[in-house]
Protein backbone atom coordinates (compact mmCIF):
# COMPACT_ATOMS: atom_id res chain seq x y z
CA UNK A 1 0.00 0.00 0.00
CA UNK A 2 2.91 2.52 0.95
CA UNK A 3 4.28 2.06 -2.89
CA UNK A 4 0.70 2.35 -4.26
CA UNK A 5 0.60 5.32 -2.24
CA UNK A 6 3.93 6.85 -3.44
CA UNK A 7 2.84 6.34 -7.44
CA UNK A 8 -0.40 7.82 -6.78
CA UNK A 9 1.62 11.35 -5.32
CA UNK A 10 3.96 11.64 -7.80
CA UNK A 11 0.86 11.16 -10.96
CA UNK A 12 -1.87 13.40 -8.74
CA UNK A 13 0.92 16.04 -8.83
CA UNK A 14 0.82 15.96 -12.64
CA UNK A 15 -2.58 15.78 -12.48
CA UNK A 16 -2.79 18.85 -11.05
CA UNK A 17 -0.43 20.49 -13.06
CA UNK A 18 -2.42 19.87 -15.77
CA UNK A 19 -5.54 21.42 -13.72
CA UNK A 20 -3.89 24.64 -12.90
CA UNK A 21 -2.56 25.06 -16.75
CA UNK A 22 -5.92 24.84 -17.61
CA UNK A 23 -7.42 27.76 -15.72
CA UNK A 24 -4.00 29.96 -17.72
CA UNK A 25 -5.74 32.28 -20.49
CA UNK A 26 -3.90 30.18 -22.99
CA UNK A 27 -5.23 27.28 -21.69
CA UNK A 28 -5.49 25.26 -24.99
CA UNK A 29 -2.20 25.85 -26.06
CA UNK A 30 -1.27 24.77 -22.35
CA UNK A 31 -2.73 21.73 -22.27
CA UNK A 32 -1.68 20.84 -25.80
CA UNK A 33 1.39 22.14 -24.84
CA UNK A 34 2.08 19.32 -21.68
CA UNK A 35 0.26 16.58 -23.82
CA UNK A 36 3.54 17.00 -25.90
CA UNK A 37 5.84 17.37 -23.44
CA UNK A 38 4.90 14.37 -21.46
CA UNK A 39 5.42 12.33 -23.84
CA UNK A 40 8.98 13.57 -23.53
CA UNK A 41 8.79 13.54 -19.87
CA UNK A 42 8.36 10.06 -20.03
CA UNK A 43 12.03 9.59 -21.75
CA UNK A 44 13.26 10.80 -18.96
CA UNK A 45 12.63 7.77 -16.85
CA UNK A 46 14.32 4.97 -19.67
CA UNK A 47 17.69 5.36 -18.60
CA UNK A 48 16.98 5.15 -15.05
CA UNK A 49 14.45 2.36 -15.09
CA UNK A 50 17.16 0.14 -16.31
CA UNK A 51 19.34 1.08 -13.23
CA UNK A 52 16.51 0.81 -10.96
CA UNK A 53 15.51 -2.46 -11.83
CA UNK A 54 19.09 -4.19 -11.53
CA UNK A 55 19.29 -2.13 -8.08
CA UNK A 56 16.07 -3.97 -6.94
CA UNK A 57 16.93 -7.53 -8.26
CA UNK A 58 20.59 -7.13 -6.47
CA UNK A 59 19.79 -5.43 -2.94
CA UNK A 60 16.54 -7.71 -2.73
CA UNK A 61 19.08 -10.87 -3.52
CA UNK A 62 21.11 -9.82 -1.19
CA UNK A 63 18.33 -8.77 1.56
CA UNK A 64 17.10 -12.61 0.96
CA UNK A 65 20.47 -13.73 1.74
CA UNK A 66 20.95 -11.54 4.97
CA UNK A 67 24.10 -9.78 3.23
CA UNK A 68 23.91 -5.82 4.83
CA UNK A 69 27.45 -5.30 3.35
CA UNK A 70 26.34 -6.30 -0.21
CA UNK A 71 23.57 -4.37 0.08
CA UNK A 72 25.38 -1.04 0.60
CA UNK A 73 27.77 -1.80 -1.75
CA UNK A 74 25.64 -1.99 -4.50
CA UNK A 75 23.76 1.27 -3.33
CA UNK A 76 26.88 3.34 -3.45
CA UNK A 77 27.83 1.76 -6.94
CA UNK A 78 24.03 2.81 -8.09
CA UNK A 79 24.45 6.60 -6.99
CA UNK A 80 27.73 7.07 -8.82
CA UNK A 81 25.83 5.55 -11.75
CA UNK A 82 23.00 7.94 -11.38
CA UNK A 83 25.44 10.80 -11.31
CA UNK A 84 26.61 9.75 -14.49
CA UNK A 85 22.99 8.86 -16.19
CA UNK A 86 21.99 12.22 -15.09
CA UNK A 87 24.82 14.19 -16.71
CA UNK A 88 24.33 12.45 -19.97
CA UNK A 89 20.13 12.88 -19.64
CA UNK A 90 20.30 16.82 -19.21
CA UNK A 91 22.94 17.39 -22.04
CA UNK A 92 20.97 15.12 -24.88
CA UNK A 93 18.02 16.29 -23.47
CA UNK A 94 18.30 20.02 -23.85
CA UNK A 95 20.07 19.29 -26.98
CA UNK A 96 17.02 17.60 -28.17
CA UNK A 97 13.56 18.63 -26.76
CA UNK A 98 12.98 21.41 -29.41
CA UNK A 99 13.79 19.13 -32.79
CA UNK A 100 11.55 16.00 -30.72
CA UNK A 101 8.82 18.44 -30.44
CA UNK A 102 8.93 19.73 -33.98
CA UNK A 103 9.28 16.01 -35.08
CA UNK A 104 5.94 15.23 -32.89
CA UNK A 105 4.09 18.03 -35.21
CA UNK A 106 4.06 20.75 -32.31
CA UNK A 107 3.29 24.04 -33.65
CA UNK A 108 5.83 27.00 -32.66
CA UNK A 109 3.46 28.58 -30.10
CA UNK A 110 2.97 25.26 -28.56
CA UNK A 111 6.64 23.93 -28.44
CA UNK A 112 7.87 26.87 -27.38
CA UNK A 113 5.60 26.46 -24.14
CA UNK A 114 6.82 22.47 -24.21
CA UNK A 115 10.27 23.63 -23.94
CA UNK A 116 9.85 25.60 -21.34
CA UNK A 117 8.45 22.54 -19.27
CA UNK A 118 11.05 20.19 -20.34
CA UNK A 119 14.13 21.70 -19.96
CA UNK A 120 14.51 22.49 -16.27
CA UNK A 121 13.42 19.33 -15.63
CA UNK A 122 15.89 17.81 -17.91
CA UNK A 123 19.07 20.24 -16.48
CA UNK A 124 17.79 19.56 -12.62
CA UNK A 125 17.18 15.61 -13.53
CA UNK A 126 19.86 13.99 -10.96
CA UNK A 127 16.91 14.90 -8.00
CA UNK A 128 14.47 12.90 -9.70
CA UNK A 129 17.00 9.92 -10.43
CA UNK A 130 18.38 9.73 -7.09
CA UNK A 131 14.16 9.83 -5.55
CA UNK A 132 13.51 6.85 -8.03
CA UNK A 133 16.94 4.74 -6.86
CA UNK A 134 16.56 5.55 -2.82
CA UNK A 135 12.24 4.56 -2.99
CA UNK A 136 14.09 1.05 -5.45
CA UNK A 137 16.59 0.52 -2.76
CA UNK A 138 14.29 1.07 0.20
CA UNK A 139 11.79 -1.12 -1.55
CA UNK A 140 13.61 -4.05 -2.17
CA UNK A 141 14.63 -4.48 1.21
CA UNK A 142 10.64 -4.28 2.28
CA UNK A 143 10.65 -0.58 3.38
CA UNK A 144 7.92 1.29 1.16
CA UNK A 145 6.91 3.45 4.41
CA UNK A 146 10.12 5.85 4.61
CA UNK A 147 9.54 6.65 0.55
CA UNK A 148 5.95 7.03 0.91
CA UNK A 149 6.31 9.96 4.05
CA UNK A 150 9.22 11.91 2.06
CA UNK A 151 7.01 11.85 -1.38
CA UNK A 152 4.20 12.89 1.11
CA UNK A 153 6.05 15.81 1.86
CA UNK A 154 7.71 16.95 -1.37
CA UNK A 155 4.19 16.42 -3.11
CA UNK A 156 2.29 18.87 -0.94
CA UNK A 157 4.91 21.56 -1.48
CA UNK A 158 5.09 20.68 -5.02
CA UNK A 159 1.50 21.48 -4.81
CA UNK A 160 2.10 24.69 -3.45
CA UNK A 161 4.79 25.75 -5.46
CA UNK A 162 3.27 25.23 -8.56
CA UNK A 163 -0.02 26.88 -7.71
CA UNK A 164 1.99 29.81 -6.69
CA UNK A 165 4.59 29.79 -10.13
CA UNK A 166 1.99 28.46 -12.63
CA UNK A 167 -0.98 31.34 -12.24
CA UNK A 168 1.18 33.82 -9.82
CA UNK A 169 0.27 33.79 -6.18
CA UNK A 170 2.06 33.90 -2.63
CA UNK A 171 3.55 36.86 -4.35
CA UNK A 172 5.90 34.58 -6.76
CA UNK A 173 6.01 35.35 -10.60
CA UNK A 174 3.17 33.55 -13.20
CA UNK A 175 5.62 31.71 -15.20
CA UNK A 176 2.43 29.70 -16.24
CA UNK A 177 3.60 25.65 -18.05
CA UNK A 178 7.13 26.55 -17.03
CA UNK A 179 6.18 27.44 -13.41
CA UNK A 180 5.04 23.81 -13.37
CA UNK A 181 8.46 22.09 -14.09
CA UNK A 182 10.65 24.64 -11.57
CA UNK A 183 7.69 23.84 -8.36
CA UNK A 184 8.72 19.87 -9.08
CA UNK A 185 12.48 20.72 -9.58
CA UNK A 186 12.37 22.33 -6.27
CA UNK A 187 10.26 19.45 -4.71
CA UNK A 188 12.14 16.76 -6.02
CA UNK A 189 15.68 18.58 -4.43
CA UNK A 190 14.31 18.96 -1.10
CA UNK A 191 13.07 15.36 -1.11
CA UNK A 192 16.29 14.16 -2.32
CA UNK A 193 18.25 16.00 0.58
CA UNK A 194 15.63 14.80 2.87
CA UNK A 195 16.53 11.00 1.97
CA UNK A 196 20.32 11.31 1.81
CA UNK A 197 20.33 13.27 5.26
CA UNK A 198 18.16 10.15 6.64
CA UNK A 199 20.04 7.26 4.94
CA UNK A 200 23.81 8.82 6.29
CA UNK A 201 22.39 8.17 10.20
CA UNK A 202 21.46 4.53 10.09
CA UNK A 203 17.79 5.20 10.06
CA UNK A 204 17.24 2.06 8.02
CA UNK A 205 18.98 -1.07 9.64
CA UNK A 206 21.60 -2.39 6.93
CA UNK A 207 21.34 0.53 4.86
CA UNK A 208 23.61 3.38 4.23
CA UNK A 209 23.74 5.83 1.38
CA UNK A 210 27.25 6.95 1.08
CA UNK A 211 26.75 9.99 -1.57
CA UNK A 212 31.03 10.67 -2.52
CA UNK A 213 32.70 9.69 -5.00
CA UNK A 214 33.99 6.31 -5.01
CA UNK A 215 36.22 3.82 -7.66
CA UNK A 216 33.60 2.27 -9.91
CA UNK A 217 33.02 -1.50 -9.63
CA UNK A 218 32.86 -2.20 -13.41
CA UNK A 219 31.59 -5.88 -13.01
CA UNK A 220 28.92 -4.68 -10.75
CA UNK A 221 27.57 -1.82 -12.90
CA UNK A 222 28.08 -4.44 -16.28
CA UNK A 223 25.57 -6.82 -14.29
CA UNK A 224 23.11 -3.39 -13.11
CA UNK A 225 23.03 -2.95 -16.47
CA UNK A 226 23.17 -6.41 -17.98
CA UNK A 227 19.78 -6.98 -16.22
CA UNK A 228 18.40 -3.42 -16.22
CA UNK A 229 19.58 -2.57 -20.12
CA UNK A 230 16.21 -4.55 -21.19
CA UNK A 231 13.74 -2.64 -18.63
CA UNK A 232 15.26 0.36 -20.19
CA UNK A 233 14.45 -1.02 -23.71
CA UNK A 234 11.21 -1.84 -22.58
CA UNK A 235 10.64 1.75 -21.60
CA UNK A 236 12.38 2.88 -24.94
CA UNK A 237 9.62 0.93 -26.71
CA UNK A 238 6.92 1.75 -24.56
CA UNK A 239 7.85 5.52 -25.34
CA UNK A 240 7.69 4.65 -29.11
CA UNK A 241 4.26 3.88 -29.12
CA UNK A 242 3.67 6.98 -27.27
CA UNK A 243 5.12 9.11 -29.26
CA UNK A 244 3.88 7.72 -32.42
CA UNK A 245 0.48 7.89 -30.95
CA UNK A 246 0.91 11.49 -30.30
CA UNK A 247 2.32 11.48 -33.99
CA UNK A 248 -1.04 10.35 -35.39
CA UNK A 249 -3.04 12.10 -33.37
CA UNK A 250 -1.52 15.51 -34.42
CA UNK A 251 -2.32 14.65 -37.94
CA UNK A 252 -5.82 14.08 -37.29
CA UNK A 253 -6.35 16.94 -34.73
CA UNK A 254 -4.49 19.20 -32.30
CA UNK A 255 -6.94 18.81 -30.11
CA UNK A 256 -6.88 15.36 -30.16
CA UNK A 257 -3.25 16.02 -28.69
CA UNK A 258 -4.56 17.95 -25.47
CA UNK A 259 -7.11 15.19 -24.91
CA UNK A 260 -4.74 12.62 -24.86
CA UNK A 261 -2.44 14.84 -22.47
CA UNK A 262 -5.60 14.73 -20.36
CA UNK A 263 -6.11 11.41 -20.36
CA UNK A 264 -2.21 10.43 -20.04
CA UNK A 265 -2.90 11.71 -16.39
CA UNK A 266 -5.72 9.81 -15.31
CA UNK A 267 -4.15 6.73 -17.50
CA UNK A 268 -1.25 7.45 -15.27
CA UNK A 269 -3.49 7.21 -12.06
CA UNK A 270 -5.65 4.87 -13.33
CA UNK A 271 -2.05 2.53 -13.49
CA UNK A 272 -0.83 3.30 -10.19
CA UNK A 273 -2.14 1.15 -8.23
CA UNK A 274 -1.37 -2.02 -10.56
CA UNK A 275 1.76 -0.63 -11.17
CA UNK A 276 2.16 -0.48 -7.16
CA UNK A 277 1.05 -3.94 -6.82
CA UNK A 278 3.71 -4.84 -9.70
CA UNK A 279 7.04 -3.19 -7.53
CA UNK A 280 6.17 -5.36 -4.63
CA UNK A 281 5.77 -8.39 -6.59
CA UNK A 282 8.82 -8.27 -8.09
CA UNK A 283 10.49 -7.23 -4.86
CA UNK A 284 9.13 -10.33 -2.81
CA UNK A 285 9.51 -12.25 -5.74
CA UNK A 286 13.46 -11.71 -5.35
CA UNK A 287 13.55 -11.91 -1.96
CA UNK A 288 11.78 -15.39 -1.99
CA UNK A 289 14.76 -16.19 -4.62
CA UNK A 290 17.21 -15.13 -2.74
CA UNK A 291 16.16 -17.51 -0.02
CA UNK A 292 15.89 -19.92 -2.61
CA UNK A 293 12.38 -20.50 -2.36
CA UNK A 294 10.64 -21.12 -5.53
CA UNK A 295 7.02 -22.22 -4.39
CA UNK A 296 6.69 -18.59 -2.27
CA UNK A 297 7.75 -16.67 -5.48
CA UNK A 298 4.95 -18.63 -7.48
CA UNK A 299 2.79 -17.94 -4.67
CA UNK A 300 3.76 -13.91 -4.51
CA UNK A 301 3.29 -14.28 -7.81
CA UNK A 302 -0.39 -15.74 -7.98
CA UNK A 303 -1.31 -13.29 -5.10
CA UNK A 304 -0.17 -10.38 -7.02
CA UNK A 305 -1.81 -10.98 -9.75
CA UNK A 306 -5.60 -11.63 -8.56
CA UNK A 307 -4.77 -8.78 -6.77
CA UNK A 308 -3.82 -5.89 -9.34
CA UNK A 309 -6.40 -7.52 -12.10
CA UNK A 310 -9.08 -6.86 -9.69
CA UNK A 311 -8.15 -3.30 -8.78
CA UNK A 312 -7.74 -2.68 -12.70
CA UNK A 313 -11.33 -3.84 -13.59
CA UNK A 314 -12.60 -2.05 -10.49
CA UNK A 315 -10.67 1.39 -11.85
CA UNK A 316 -11.69 0.82 -15.19
CA UNK A 317 -15.26 0.55 -14.79
CA UNK A 318 -14.78 4.13 -12.22
CA UNK A 319 -13.50 5.59 -15.67
CA UNK A 320 -16.32 4.22 -17.78
CA UNK A 321 -18.72 5.83 -15.66
CA UNK A 322 -17.34 8.71 -14.50
CA UNK A 323 -15.30 10.15 -17.56
CA UNK A 324 -17.45 13.13 -17.77
CA UNK A 325 -17.06 14.35 -14.02
CA UNK A 326 -13.32 13.45 -14.53
CA UNK A 327 -12.49 15.80 -17.50
CA UNK A 328 -14.55 18.51 -15.57
CA UNK A 329 -11.34 18.79 -12.92
CA UNK A 330 -9.83 19.81 -15.80
CA UNK A 331 -12.13 22.99 -16.83
CA UNK A 332 -13.18 21.17 -19.83
CA UNK A 333 -16.51 21.09 -20.75
CA UNK A 334 -17.93 17.49 -22.59
CA UNK A 335 -19.63 19.60 -25.12
CA UNK A 336 -16.53 20.99 -26.60
CA UNK A 337 -14.52 19.50 -29.41
CA UNK A 338 -11.58 18.72 -26.62
CA UNK A 339 -14.36 17.33 -24.48
CA UNK A 340 -15.47 14.84 -26.85
CA UNK A 341 -11.90 13.22 -27.40
CA UNK A 342 -10.85 13.29 -24.05
CA UNK A 343 -14.07 11.31 -23.12
CA UNK A 344 -13.55 8.73 -25.90
CA UNK A 345 -9.92 8.01 -25.29
CA UNK A 346 -10.87 7.36 -21.86
CA UNK A 347 -13.53 4.90 -22.15
CA UNK A 348 -11.41 3.05 -24.54
CA UNK A 349 -8.52 3.07 -22.06
CA UNK A 350 -11.38 1.88 -19.46
CA UNK A 351 -12.06 -1.18 -21.26
CA UNK A 352 -8.57 -2.18 -21.19
CA UNK A 353 -7.64 -2.29 -17.57
CA UNK A 354 -8.04 -5.74 -16.19
CA UNK A 355 -6.16 -7.21 -19.23
CA UNK A 356 -3.01 -4.40 -17.79
CA UNK A 357 -3.96 -5.77 -14.41
CA UNK A 358 -2.58 -9.21 -15.43
CA UNK A 359 0.20 -7.67 -17.61
CA UNK A 360 1.72 -5.87 -15.45
CA UNK A 361 2.19 -8.19 -12.37
CA UNK A 362 3.46 -10.87 -14.56
CA UNK A 363 5.93 -7.98 -15.61
CA UNK A 364 7.01 -7.46 -12.44
CA UNK A 365 7.34 -10.95 -11.48
CA UNK A 366 10.19 -11.08 -14.50
CA UNK A 367 12.04 -8.11 -13.74
CA UNK A 368 12.00 -9.28 -9.93
CA UNK A 369 13.69 -12.95 -10.82
CA UNK A 370 16.03 -10.71 -13.31
CA UNK A 371 14.60 -12.17 -16.29
CA UNK A 372 14.32 -9.12 -18.62
CA UNK A 373 14.98 -10.17 -21.68
CA UNK A 374 11.42 -12.37 -21.34
CA UNK A 375 9.93 -8.87 -20.41
CA UNK A 376 11.24 -6.92 -23.16
CA UNK A 377 9.87 -9.96 -25.49
CA UNK A 378 6.72 -9.78 -24.67
CA UNK A 379 6.83 -5.78 -25.02
CA UNK A 380 8.68 -5.84 -28.65
CA UNK A 381 5.74 -8.43 -30.08
CA UNK A 382 2.84 -6.17 -27.95
CA UNK A 383 3.71 -2.59 -29.11
CA UNK A 384 5.99 -2.64 -32.31
CA UNK A 385 4.52 -5.67 -33.93
CA UNK A 386 0.64 -5.15 -33.01
CA UNK A 387 0.11 -1.79 -31.13
CA UNK A 388 2.16 0.60 -33.70
CA UNK A 389 0.94 -0.88 -36.94
CA UNK A 390 -2.51 -1.49 -36.06
CA UNK A 391 -2.58 2.11 -34.85
CA UNK A 392 -1.83 2.98 -38.42
CA UNK A 393 -4.13 0.48 -39.61
CA UNK A 394 -7.37 1.40 -37.58
CA UNK A 395 -6.87 5.30 -37.43
CA UNK A 396 -6.08 6.03 -40.95
CA UNK A 397 -6.38 3.07 -43.73
CA UNK A 398 -9.94 2.41 -41.66
CA UNK A 399 -10.58 5.64 -41.37
CA UNK A 400 -11.22 5.57 -37.88
CA UNK A 401 -9.29 8.47 -37.00
CA UNK A 402 -8.44 9.51 -32.85
CA UNK A 403 -10.51 6.01 -32.06
CA UNK A 404 -8.64 3.48 -34.03
CA UNK A 405 -5.52 4.59 -32.58
CA UNK A 406 -6.39 4.76 -29.62
CA UNK A 407 -8.08 1.23 -29.44
CA UNK A 408 -5.28 -0.09 -30.62
CA UNK A 409 -3.34 0.49 -27.11
CA UNK A 410 -6.08 -2.05 -25.24
CA UNK A 411 -5.86 -4.72 -27.56
CA UNK A 412 -2.20 -4.41 -27.39
CA UNK A 413 -2.22 -5.33 -23.94
CA UNK A 414 -4.53 -8.07 -24.08
CA UNK A 415 -1.28 -9.95 -26.48
CA UNK A 416 1.07 -9.10 -24.01
CA UNK A 417 -1.04 -10.44 -20.63
CA UNK A 418 -1.61 -13.95 -23.09
CA UNK A 419 2.39 -13.54 -23.75
CA UNK A 420 2.87 -12.89 -20.20
CA UNK A 421 0.81 -15.95 -18.78
CA UNK A 422 3.15 -17.88 -20.91
CA UNK A 423 6.17 -17.01 -19.76
CA UNK A 424 4.57 -18.07 -15.92
CA UNK A 425 3.86 -21.36 -17.00
CA UNK A 426 7.32 -22.05 -18.38
CA UNK A 427 9.24 -21.39 -15.71
CA UNK A 428 12.53 -19.56 -17.22
CA UNK A 429 12.10 -16.88 -15.05
CA UNK A 430 12.57 -18.80 -11.46
CA UNK A 431 15.60 -20.93 -12.98
CA UNK A 432 16.75 -17.18 -14.11
CA UNK A 433 16.45 -15.29 -10.96
CA UNK A 434 18.38 -18.28 -9.18
CA UNK A 435 21.76 -17.14 -11.22
CA UNK A 436 20.92 -13.36 -10.55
Amino acid sequence: MPIVGLNVLSVVTLAVDTAMCGRLVDAAEALTALGFASQLIFLLMVAMLGLTVGTVAFIARAHGAGEAQRINHVLQQSILLTYLVSIAVAVVGNLGAGIALQWLGAEAAVRDLGLSYVRPLFTFTVFFYLNMLFAAALRAVGNTILPFMIALLSSLLNVVLNYGLILGRFGLPALGVGGAAWGTVISQAVAASLMVWILQRDVVPGMRARLGLAPLDRPLARDLFRVGAPAALDMVILNVAFLSIVGMLARVAQVAVAAHGIGLRIQSLAFVPGLGVSQATGAMVGNALGAGDVPEAREVVRGGVILSTGIMSVIGLAIIVGAEPIIAIFDVESATELGRYSLLWMRVLGWGMPAVGVHIALIGMLRGAGATNTSLLINVIGTLVVQVPLSWLLGFVAGWGAFGIWVALPVSFVVRMVLGILAYRRGAWARAGASV
